[in-house]
């Protein structure tokens, strides 16, 4: 069915911490509105409120028709213990609870309720597509070239499969409003391709979150913004691209008018205090000069010193009547520096007929040579064996066959898919800490460096969002320097602007780079001196 959302006047917020306020939004089918702003803005709490998953602080959500079926889908599909890939599917389609729903129905039909109940819980299933969607569940995974069964428990799967079942179920989704948080994460081009085609071809309407800028760009009609720096919801029309300069024009715009009004407020106090003391100057002249029969000079001095009063008191009503423009604030912004240490030898890392089995996956045999200052994209399909080839060179994934060697000197700093090293129950200061030469006070600093600060040090790691895990991880290459930065999936979980940050770092790293990627932005803004592509366990250079 065609379904409408409305967002009336929604808040929101962390204790006394405004996230956003008085937001409007509507979305009719066929939108795609692109929801961008900073980590913690409160992007992801916006979707959980138009989900009906969270209740506002102020305002509403309502849904015409109202018995339209909205799909929430989170950044990071939960794994849950024992749960099969069917299962997950039926889970994340909204199929297995409108499968309960009429099971429920069915119970109080056969006991002798009306059957309204079963009626709308029967719609409800068929539109979700209940009715045949182990059919297309198998379609659809063998499309993607999912290689496990879907009785396979999700525990199991890699990252990269794991990516592709969270694609699947998109795919197999039939709601009529769209809630998508981060669903470009881990996949591949492959995956992107078919994303993008999903949602540009869909009818119902939908709000994305996405990191991903050329997603973004291809995909959505409108952009709504969450700007917590100015605490302001601002929308715009056009593309993710039109939004880019139109926010560069508005800034722009707000500083200049900033400008105007300070300089004209500025210019009118000190012609308010020049002509006060003017005023002063001639109250005090007037009493002193005046002899006791000059009635005409105290006089003329009396009424000059009323003008300059009146004059005064004219321009204090100006100064007054000043729309007041308030000055924009600066957004926090990470100024992120990759500590280079001192050049390893020229060769950095080897293979050498390498070759590892993990399971029913085999990696090589591989012959590959990296050296000093070599900046290597290495790109292919997810389950190729991009992240085996990374953990062989840096010798974390042991060798069936060959040797892996690392040179003199190499100072490895990485960020992993997974972001493995803050996962612990430790407190984030004391995790950084024991990976860093550094007092508890400059562990401190470097984060804040990063948007981590009292609220998030004190914390166990593993609380963290997978975007304050990955800040943590950047944080660390400034902290300890390197000279063989290794980086996987590294804008998973990062909001645009560190992006944009982290690109302009890679500019000036003068080490040796290993990059895994499928940012097609990032792929073109840094730049390498060698393409080395994985397919299937084996590699080539492109």
């Amino acid at each position: 069915m065609s379904a409408t959302l409305v967002a009336k006047e929604l808040a929101a917020g962390h204790g006394d911490r405004v996230l956003f306020a008085d937001l409007d939004l509507v979305v009719a089918p066929g939108d795609v509105v692109g929801l961008v702003g900073a980590n913690g803005a409160g992007k992801s709490t916006l979707l959980r409120l138009l989900a009906g998953l969270d209740a506002p602080e102020h305002g509403g959500v309502r849904l015409s028709p109202p018995t339209a079926n909205v799909g929430h889908l989170p950044q990071e599909p939960e794994r849950r213990p024992g749960e099969t890939v069917a299962a997950f599917l039926a889970r994340r389609t909204g199929v297995a609870a409108a499968q309960q729903a009429l099971d429920a129905a069915t119970e109080a039909l056969v006991s002798g309720d009306p059957g309204d109940a079963y009626a709308e819980a029967l719609d409800r299933w068929l539109a979700l597509g209940g009715a045949d969607l182990e059919e297309r569940a198998a379609e659809v995974a063998a499309d993607l070239g999912l290689t496990v069964g879907l009785d396979q428990e999700m525990t199991s799967l890699s990252g990269g499969q794991a990516a592709r079942v969270g694609l699947a179920s998109l795919l197999l989704s039939r709601y009529d409003v769209f809630l998508l948080d981060e669903p470009t994460n881990d996949l591949d081009l492959d995956g992107l391709d078919r994303l993008e085609r999903f949602v540009t071809g869909l009818r119902a309407g939908t709000v994305v979150v996405s990191h991903d800028r050329e997603f973004l760009a291809r995909t959505v009609t409108r952009v709504v913004e969450l700007d917590l720096a100015q605490g302001q919801v601002r929308a715009y029309g056009g593309g993710y691209d039109a939004y880019l300069e139109e926010r560069e024009v508005a800034r722009r715009h707000a500083r200049e008018q900033y400008e105007e009004y300070a300089d004209t407020r500025a210019s009118l106090e000190t012609r308010a205090r020049a002509q006060r003391a003017w005023m002063e100057k001639g109250v005090k002249n007037a009493r002193r000069k005046a002899p006791d029969g000059d009635k005409l000079g105290r006089k003329f001095r009396t009424e000059a010193t009323e003008k300059q009063a009146a004059k005064a008191r004219q321009t204090e009503k100006t100064i007054e009547r000043l729309e007041v423009v308030e000055e924009p604030r600066k957004e926090w912004e990470l100024r992120m520096e990759i500590a280079a240490a001192p050049r390893s030898g020229a060769v950095v890392a080897t293979l050498r007929g390498a070759l590892a089995r993990r399971g029913a996956f085999t990696l090589g045999p591989v012959d590959l040579q990296i050296d000093w200052a070599d900046r290597v994209a290495i790109t292919g399909a997810n389950g190729s064996g991009k992240s085996t080839l990374l953990g062989v060179l840096l010798g974390r994934v042991p060798l069936d066959e060959g040797t892996a060697a690392l040179g003199p000197g190499v100072v490895v700093g990485e960020v992993d898919q997974a972001r493995a090293l803050f996962e612990g129950d430790e407190p984030l200061l004391d995790a950084f800490g024991a990976l860093v030469d550094l007092p508890p006070a400059e562990v401190r600093t470097v984060l804040a460096k990063f948007g981590l600060r009292a609220g998030h040090v004190l914390r166990p790691a593993a609380t963290l969002s997978p975007g304050e895990r990955t800040r943590s991880a950047l944080a660390l290459l400034q902290a300890r320097g390197v000279n063989l930065l290794v980086l996987d999936e590294p804008t998973n979980h990062l909001d645009l602007p560190a992006i944009e940050q982290l690109e302009s770092a890679l500019d000036s790293y003068t080490g040796t780079l290993l990059l895994v990627t499928h940012d097609r932005r990032m792929l073109k803004a840094v730049q390498t001196t060698r393409r080395v592509v994985v397919e299937a366990g084996r590699i080539r250079e492109a």
